[in-house]
């Protein structure tokens, strides 16, 4: 791998690892609705200026009905889970979660969109849930009923991901494909267009703490918005051109190790052996579902034989 893709891919990381941190400074103040809005509306703008910036002609042919509706599972649902989670769990623990993403794609896609179970495949997920279980149930947060709601949330995040995914295939790169810069873009308006309605619903019922906006809080809501959402996808997008989808999931096994370190390092949250051994499970379960899948047999010639020829007609 180029050293330049090994950095973007460290530097991705390090910023989605660290999104989970300003969930965590900015929930608790705000709501996890507020925060939300307040991201797909950063994320909306800033997206839009990198890509009026860096030229890219905004044609989405026929798809942008579909590009709007992927935002409402790849962007809004998910992002609203993750941050209602983040009234309760550490970082750390939501930044391990996160990586069960490819082994949620395992189970969608082979109970809804045709995908082949494998031994391997199927052995990740049994593992990854080990994982899961481990975490939660001997970290350092006390496995409350809050706790669990918190990570069914998480999980529920990732399995919009993992379908996510598979939508995308079926309604964009199977129609012929569109500018992946384009799809970010839209599928943040996507999310803006149904969460700003949701937020305003949510400010009529209950105040909204703005006056305890502190900086720390306003530089949180900016780093998710503009950091962790704009800037990111133009990363991974830059890296899906110049090292392929299958070797760029290898950043799902590096934000966990952000996540848990961010949360240490600025909040303050404990590190143990639970983070450890759930989080080498899921590592586990990763590799079993990420691998290449073997090479068909070649053909072998016999010593003093003739290679078969193709049959032409």
């Amino acid at each position: 791998m180029p050293l330049s893709s090994l950095f973007r891919m460290f530097l991705l990381a390090a910023i989605w690892g660290g999104s989970f941190i300003f969930l965590r400074v900015a929930v608790p103040v705000l709501g996890a609705v507020p925060v939300t809005a307040v991201r797909v509306v950063l994320a909306s703008a800033g997206l839009y200026l990198l890509l009026l910036a860096m030229r890219v002609p905004r044609d989405y042919r026929d798809r942008l009905p579909a590009i709007l509706l992927l935002g409402v599972m790849n962007s809004g649902v998910p992002f609203l889970l993750f941050a209602s989670a983040a009234t309760v769990l550490p970082a750390g623990y939501s930044a391990i979660l996160n990586a069960t993403v490819p082994l949620m794609g395992v189970i969608i896609g082979g109970l809804a969109f045709n995908e082949r179970f494998t031994a391997s495949k199927i052995a990740g997920v049994l593992i990854g849930f080990g994982g899961v279980v481990v975490l939660a149930g001997a970290g350092p947060v006390e496995p409350t009923l809050a706790v669990s709601a918190g990570v069914l949330a998480c999980l529920l995040a990732t399995l919009c991901y993992g379908t996510a995914s598979f939508l995308t295939r079926r309604w964009i790169t199977e129609r012929g494909g569109l500018d992946n810069r384009l799809v970010a873009l839209g599928s943040q308006a996507g999310a803006m267009l149904t969460l700003l309605p949701v937020a305003a619903v949510y400010a009529a019922t209950q105040p909204i703490a703005w006056q305890a906006t502190d900086a720390k809080v306003g530089a949180s809501l900016l780093a998710l918005g503009l950091l962790c959402t704009s800037v990111a996808y133009i990363l991974y997008f830059r890296l899906l051109a110049d090292i392929g989808p299958l070797r760029s999931l290898t950043v799902t096994f590096l934000i966990p190790v952000f996540g848990v370190f961010w949360g240490w390092l600025w909040l303050g949250e404990p590190a143990g052996w639970a983070h450890l051994a759930g989080g080498s499970l899921i590592a586990v379960a990763l590799w079993l579902v990420l691998r290449p899948s073997p090479a068909p047999p070649q053909t072998v010639v016999p010593v003093g034989g003739v290679e078969p020829r193709p049959d032409v007609r």
